[in-house]
């Protein structure tokens, strides 16, 4: 993709039809502040660059019926999630609908060049499948802090080896296009305002829980990340003063008591203590416990599974009612590997909010489960690419 929009006229058009799909000449003027003979010209010009093209006739509203426009069909970005044990690789087309996703399981802290190459692989077969013959922007998704303008981890907890590698640099030499990252959450919270459960809502919250936990914060329709690109790193707010050991060198995190790890933790604990006969079985099975084991062992009416789950869902809840009161988002997701605990976890972080928030912050908020499951990230991340390139040059 080698043309942009040369105003913010047609940046705005584009991401009209990247939104909508596709859309007449007339419709489009009904949702942009220009003249019919404005529109027109900055319409014609996109045509030329070949980044829209006419998509047949348009319903009639009365006189000459014109042509619907599109987004280009052969436009391909592709998405990349990296979270802290697989990598997902998605193609996506103009709309960010996704032709062919891949996931492999992967440990982040073998370091960027071990995981890069995977991902340069897994991208190859996307490619050999027919789903594109190249990409025209990649969007990067890292289970760490990213300085946003750089693309570059700083001082990521769980990714030993990552600090300050030149993830955007070297992935748009390797792909040969233009590369965007960015923390995981914020891409999945772009990715369910996409095409998820945050659809037609400007002001949300969106909580990952995974081997990390992060929120992703949108205001007004846009990602907030702060002025160096730290926002919503929620897991390393403490919970208990002077507690657990955390990855992040601190004590008492969210995350060093609720995170993936830490739930594992204490499910083998629980086991091995006589607590769990359910967790005990699938320990000795397995030689280790993860959330599945949890989330199954609580799905049979264990009893320490589900107070596990309470217990933590209770600790999420009462960092997300200090955000809600803070904040007052119009809604709250939860999403990430953690939640296919799913509704015992989802009614302890509610009881928490509800309880600890004010009513006029709580009245009318929505707390869910995210809509996308394992394709909001790579979704988040063609669409945190495509706002860069349906941006004015």
């Amino acid at each position: 993709m080698t043309a942009r929009p040369a105003n913010a006229h047609q940046a705005r058009l584009l991401r009209l039809l990247r939104d909508g799909g596709p859309n007449s000449r007339a419709q489009l003027g009904d949702q942009v502040d220009l003249s019919r003979s404005k529109l027109a010209v900055e319409v014609d010009r996109l045509l030329e660059t070949g980044l829209v093209v006419a998509d047949g006739l348009a319903a009639s509203r009365g006189g000459r019926r014109s042509h619907n426009i599109r987004l280009a069909p052969a436009l391909r970005f592709l998405g990349v999630d990296i979270g802290a044990t697989s990598i997902d690789v998605a193609v996506t087309n103009a709309e960010l609908e996704v032709l062919g996703h891949l996931n492999h399981p992967m440990d982040v802290r073998e370091g960027p060049v071990a995981v890069f190459e995977q991902v340069l692989v897994m991208a190859a077969k996307l490619k050999v499948s027919g789903l594109a013959d190249e990409f025209d922007g990649a969007g990067i998704g890292v289970p760490g802090p990213v300085r946003f303008p750089e693309g570059v981890p700083v001082a990521p907890p769980i990714m030993p080896g990552w600090d300050g590698f030149p993830v955007r640099e070297a992935l748009s030499q390797e792909l040969g296009c233009p590369v965007m990252v960015d923390n995981d959450v914020n891409l999945m919270a772009m990715g369910e305002q996409h095409a998820g459960v945050a659809r037609s809502v400007g002001d949300f919250l969106c909580v990952k829980i995974g081997t990390g936990i992060g929120c992703g914060i949108v205001v007004g329709g846009e990602v907030y990340r702060g002025t160096t690109g730290s926002a919503g790193d929620i897991g390393h707010i403490q919970v208990e003063s002077d507690g657990r050991a955390c990855a992040c060198g601190n004590k008492g995190c969210l995350e060093a008591y609720f995170s993936g790890a830490a739930l594992a933790r204490d499910a083998e604990e629980a086991a091995r203590s006589g607590r769990s006969p359910e967790l005990a079985a699938r320990l000795e099975a397995a030689d280790r416990l993860s959330a599945v084991d949890v989330a199954a062992a609580a799905a049979a009416g264990d009893p320490a599974a589900l107070d596990l789950i309470r217990t933590g869902g209770n600790r999420v809840g009462q960092v997300i009612a200090g955000l809600v009161s803070f904040f007052n988002p119009g809604l709250v997701v939860i999403g990430g590997g953690v939640t296919g605990l799913g509704h015992t976890l989802l009614a302890s972080v509610r009881t928490q909010v509800y309880r600890q928030s004010l009513p006029l912050a709580t009245g009318n908020l929505p707390i869910v489960l995210g809509e996308l499951g394992p394709t909001a990230g790579v979704t988040g991340a063609a669409r945190l690419i495509s706002d860069h390139l349906f941006s004015p040059a």
